[in-house]
């Protein structure tokens, strides 16, 4: 994919710069620009992104609910990105490994056409990143490294490692979870590991998938299998298998048919044996967010503000969310003259953003917690909540609709 790239002056002057051109730092820079606020944005990266490749699927993928979807479609994505491949599901099933308890979660429940879809990260990038190519008032600078950050009452510069200098009113850190620019404000966390790893992949099944996202909790973690769709054909699924650190490191020691036998026994065969797996990676676990998403002329967005356990899939749509929040304030106030890079500001995406975003991750960590624990009443008593609420259709609705971001 050919990308417009800019040329460097010495030193040049811009609105906002932008850190990260992932999927959050690309889509906020896409949506920013196409505001009819006129913004000057850079767009800096330090590697050259991943290709994506129609012929195979990547391990990395994401479940979109559909206000990330209407977002990836304001920034004139989403057309390119169902033009080539996504997986919508529709329904959700979940259970207990350690009872009876389940619960079945249907589009047509709440009268929509899915219930999300499932795509992978290296699309949802290249076509962002083509759209960017499409606007000129954003320069992408890939590769390049930061050297040295300088922040002063009116702007923030950024030194770059060939010895050019950037400035702007204001600097967004959309440099993930490891965030360097987090690091070098000196921004407080809040943090800790899982003791656990996200076993990801793609796996072909002997059955098909029914368009559906099967869900098993156990003790050890979530085990999820994610429905792909590859011209029609429904025998593929992203896997994503929670696992403690020393099982996880066992199971991505096992040869390709150990670890097949050994997922079909785990997913309780749900969707048949499983017949071959791709190259697996397993991806540490940790907690993380931040006390404050701001300071003076900086602000987290996504990962480098807030990463949470994958079981339910939400951590790119919080990111989307945070750039939806974050564009907003910033066309409110550049309408009036505002300074955009001032606490007085910036404070105000944080207001929108950090309640939710501390509520899914409490939610989060009660889910894994709650799953995780060995007590006998509190299996029993999950296990009839799970079942009860089954029964309940108006109580699973509203679930869904939070779900999906209705």
């Amino acid at each position: 994919m050919a990308l417009k790239k800019a040329k460097l002056q010495q030193s040049r002057l811009y609105d906002v710069i932008v850190v990260g051109a992932g999927m959050v730092g690309a889509a906020f820079a896409c949506l920013l620009a196409r505001s009819n606020t006129n913004l000057s944005i850079a767009l800096l990266e330090a590697r050259e992104t991943a290709a994506f490749d129609p012929q195979q699927f990547d391990p990395r993928v994401a479940a979109l609910t559909e206000k990330s979807r209407s977002l990836l479609n304001s920034c004139g994505a989403w057309d390119s990105i169902a033009a080539q491949r996504i997986s919508a599901y529709a329904a959700m099933q979940v259970w207990d490994a350690e009872g009876t308890g389940e619960i079945r979660f249907d589009c047509q429940d709440v009268q929509q056409p899915n219930l999300g879809h499932i795509v992978e990260n290296s699309l949802v990038v290249e076509s962002l990143l083509a759209e960017v190519g499409k606007l000129d008032n954003i320069d992408f600078i890939c590769p390049v490294s930061v050297a040295k950050y300088n922040q002063s009452d009116s702007q923030v510069s950024v030194e770059l490692s060939s010895g050019e200098t950037l400035a702007a009113s204001l600097l967004v850190a959309a440099d993930g979870g490891n965030s360097s620019i987090r690091e070098q404000f000196k921004f407080a966390t809040r943090e800790w590991d899982y003791g656990h790893s996200a076993i990801v992949t793609t796996v072909q099944t002997e059955s098909v998938h029914q368009q559906t996202a099967w869900q098993r909790f156990m003790p050890t973690g979530p085990l999820a299998l994610l429905p792909l769709d590859k011209q029609g054909d429904h025998h593929r699924c992203s896997l994503v298998w929670s696992q403690e650190s020393d099982e996880a490191e066992r199971l991505m020691a096992l040869n390709d048919d150990a670890f097949c036998a050994e997922l079909g026994y785990a997913s309780e065969y749900c969707l048949g044996e499983i017949l071959a797996v791709d190259k697996r990676y397993a991806i540490p676990l940790r907690q993380r967010h931040a006390k404050d998403y701001v300071v003076e002329r900086v602000a987290l967005l996504g990962d480098a503000a807030h990463t949470i356990h994958p079981l339910a899939g939400q951590g790119v749509n919080l990111g989307f969310a945070d750039v939806k929040a974050l564009v907003e304030v910033l066309c409110a106030e550049a309408v009036r003259g505002n300074d955009l890079g001032s606490l007085m500001t910036l404070n105000k995406y944080q207001r929108l953003r950090k309640p939710e975003n501390l509520a899914t991750m409490a939610a989060m960590e009660g889910f894994k917690r709650l799953f995780a624990a060995d007590n006998v009443a509190v299996r029993l008593l999950r296990n009839m909540g799970l079942s009860k609420v089954n029964q309940i259709q108006p109580l699973k609705n509203e679930i869904i609709k939070q779900v999906m971001g209705l």
